[in-house]
């Protein structure tokens, strides 16, 4: 969420931020600028009335003991205006902050200065590419395909059980997700990250800490009985774990690793791009979050992106790295790297990483701050990433490791699944 202050100080900047985003609603600027400047004259006037009351019911309290009694009681007689006032104004000030408020979340956050200005995925900028296609075999099939032929994922039978979009592994395939999950938890703790086991449903205050809530309620599953909501990512419950805290500056970076399974409603996904594990309601993530200093979130973000690439160079995968435009980032961002993995079989990019810095915007939600040597609190930046989603790593895992006999299992892998072919 951004700071008023910073809105009503930096007002052409945040406009012209806010066009990079492609943003529909750039009068919500000038409106909540207009009920600040209301909110503010409001509370100099009850801060003003409060003192004079508080005044008058000194001189009260004096003269009393003066034995100055009528004197005393003209004066009392008067605080009845005071206490009248000071109520009218207190609830016109509760109304201004909370329209403020309402106004305040409906603003996405900044995009950072390098992020390019575009609405679409077409816009947005190929900063890396890694290695080559891989060479398949003749008449190559699609994961799906492939899961069906060696009995290892059955998208019917979790149709049956649940529903689309919620496939049950077997066997071999079974095992090679829980492969991942160890290798990329392995991977996650030898690079400093500490691991978490955290809830899988989350309270409305932590979806709104981290920006779930109030801008995706209609993509999370939400449980009404209790007003709890399915996680979309570990990303929401392991960066609340910091919510209303103020840590030290010398733990910065705080740096934290988390499997869970994820579940997204993916309200109108639908096309051959949601085929097989292309878009699922659940699935499978390692992710990671850091909280920094503000002056090395950047360079953090670049670490992190490095992190992830370093695992897709393990399992030996063709991908590449995208810097998001202004209008494909998510809504909290504030720079975001895209990570793809190309699939020779469907012949697409698949996106299997997001790795992002949200600066403030999430830390001023969650009331995430840092104390330094001066005594001074301030809002942490906080990151986060996937490291990695399962579905379509497994999907570009088969797709590029088949040959005619059989799935090869990447070499870094054989140790977690214990075998090195699906035949």
């Amino acid at each position: 969420m951004l700071q008023v202050n910073y809105i009503r100080e930096n007002r052409e900047k945040v406009l012209e931020r806010l066009s990079v985003r492609n943003f529909k609603q750039p009068e919500l600027v000038d409106e909540i600028i207009k009920i600040d400047e209301e909110r503010r004259s409001t509370q100099t006037s009850l801060d003003s009335i409060s003192a004079e009351a508080n005044a008058a019911a000194k001189q009260v309290g004096d003269l009393m003991r003066a034995g100055k009694k009528e004197e005393a009681e003209a004066i009392k007689a008067r605080t009845t205006t005071y206490k009248e006032n000071i109520k009218n104004l207190t609830e016109k000030l509760s109304e201004l902050e909370n329209t403020q408020f309402n106004l305040v979340v409906q603003l996405p956050n900044l995009p950072y200065n390098l992020v390019p200005k575009g609405s679409t995925a077409e816009e947005n900028e190929v900063v890396y590419l890694h290695g080559k296609p891989a060479e398949l075999p003749t008449k190559a099939l699609p994961h799906w395909e492939l899961a069906a032929k060696y009995d290892i994922i059955d998208f019917e039978l979790g149709v049956k059980i649940t529903g689309a979009g919620f496939p049950v592994y077997k066997g071999k395939g079974a095992r090679l997700q829980r492969a991942l999950i160890n290798f990329f938890l392995d991977h996650a703790t030898a690079a400093g990250y500490k691991e978490m086991q955290v809830p899988h449903l989350v309270n409305a205050a932590s979806g709104f800490g981290t920006g779930q809530l109030p801008d995706k309620e209609g993509q999370m599953y939400h449980s009404t009985v209790d007003d709890l909501y399915l996680i979309p990512t570990a990303e929401v419950p392991v960066t609340n774990l910091y919510r209303d805290v103020i840590v030290k500056e010398e733990d910065l970076p705080i740096k934290n690793t988390a499997y869970t399974p994820c579940f997204r409603r993916e309200a109108g996904s639908y096309g051959a791009h949601v085929r097989g594990l292309n878009r699922l309601h659940q699935f499978d993530k390692v992710e990671v979050v850091q909280i920094t200093h503000p002056d090395k979130s950047y360079e953090t973000l670049e670490e992190m992106s490095k992190y992830v690439q370093s695992l897709l160079q393990e399992l030996g995968l063709h991908y590449r790295v995208l810097r998001l435009c202004g209008g494909d980032m998510g809504f909290t961002s504030a720079m975001t790297y895209d990570m793809e993995v190309w699939s020779a079989a469907q012949e697409r990019w698949l996106e299997v990483s997001s790795v992002s810095n949200f600066e403030t915007y999430q830390a001023n939600r969650l009331k995430l701050r840092f104390k330094g040597k001066e005594g001074k609190a301030q809002l942490a930046h906080t990151l986060n990433g996937s490291a990695l989603a399962l579905p379509r790593i497994v999907a570009s895992i088969l797709e590029n490791y088949q040959t005619e006999n059989g799935i090869k299992i990447p070499e870094v892998l054989v140790k977690y699944t214990g075998f090195d072919m699906i035949d």
